[in-house]
């Protein structure tokens, strides 16, 4: 087939799969984004791929490539999601599984590392080789990169930012530790440590808008910027970052998030300058556009 080079490339999660077909320049063709079943997901993914497969060939695209980023513990090499809690998988080959279906040349990612991959690629972490990439959201994670690779770690489990036991014996984390960083300072912590104590069911969102208004918002929001400082200078000191990325909904809490964040992280730090923390530029779309520039490697090897 004759046309321009495209991959397919879909960002996994537990509540929606976002697929596209990607050109090499970054460039989106097709997009589509389904809801992740409660049953039968690795069904729903080929059939996803193969659905932006058939539109790209109908579009004159020549497809050479696939690409998935997948939440969980992995070993990216072989392709083994060893166990990921909101799939619901344990030692799935997802490699060897999307190579029999598609014959095509396939790349399995982390999503988060793949995201760091693009934020370093054409985002907010361009031309850096020591960088993390923290999302915040639901939970809390991070893509941790120095002296230009990803840190993976022996297990492949290297960047569970959010399970950084910050508060000696805190609050208890559904992860079965006390005191997570994420139990205090992510969408889910805050929201929950907000009604706890006494307020509304809110959205973290909410309770953001809510500042200055509301002492309770104003207390459980400057909890959470302690923790995520604190957590933050630990990352800083141990791995010397020339920036931090911040993604996730609660980064888009703008001025309250960043102003306040990094005067405790200059706080805590006595003896050298924090790195400067800026919100991703690549967003949502993150996740997707590192399984598209994984898919390209794959199909050039």
């Amino acid at each position: 087939m004759s046309g321009l080079p495209v991959v397919l490339a879909v960002d996994l999660g537990g509540t929606a799969m976002k697929g596209a077909v990607v050109r090499e320049d970054g460039a989106t063709m097709t997009e589509s984004t389904l809801a992740t079943p409660s049953d039968g997901i690795l069904a729903a993914l080929v059939e996803l791929l193969g659905d932006l497969r058939r539109t790209a060939a109908d579009d004159g695209h020549d497809v050479v490539g696939a690409g998935v980023a997948t939440p969980g513990m992995l070993d990216e090499q072989r392709g083994l999601v060893y166990y990921a809690s909101n799939l619901g998988w344990r030692d799935v080959p997802l490699l060897d599984i999307l190579r029999s279906e598609l014959h095509l040349p396939v790349a399995v990612g982390h999503d988060v590392r793949a995201a760091g991959l693009a934020e370093r690629s054409s985002g907010a972490a361009r031309g850096f080789g020591d960088f993390a990439l923290v999302p915040i959201g639901t939970g809390v994670a991070a893509a941790l990169v120095s002296s230009g690779g990803a840190v993976t770690g022996a297990t492949g489990a290297a960047g569970e930012f959010g399970h950084i036991p910050v508060i000696p014996g805190g609050e208890p984390c559904t992860c079965g530790q006390r005191g997570c960083l994420e139990v205090y300072m992510s969408g889910a912590g805050v929201a929950r440590r907000y009604r706890a104590a006494g307020g509304e069911a809110l959205s973290t969102r909410r309770i953001v808008e809510r500042l200055g208004d509301d002492p309770l918002a104003d207390r459980v929001w400057s909890e959470a910027l302690d923790v995520l400082a604190q957590g933050l200078n630990i990352l800083t000191l141990l791995l010397d970052p020339g920036l931090i990325v911040l993604g996730g909904g609660v980064s888009h809490a703008g001025d309250a998030l960043f102003a306040p964040l990094g005067e405790r992280m200059s706080a805590g730090l006595a003896w050298r300058e924090r790195p400067p923390v800026v919100r991703s530029a690549l967003g949502g779309d993150a996740g997707r556009a590192g399984a598209a520039l994984l898919a390209f490697d794959a199909a050039r090897t």
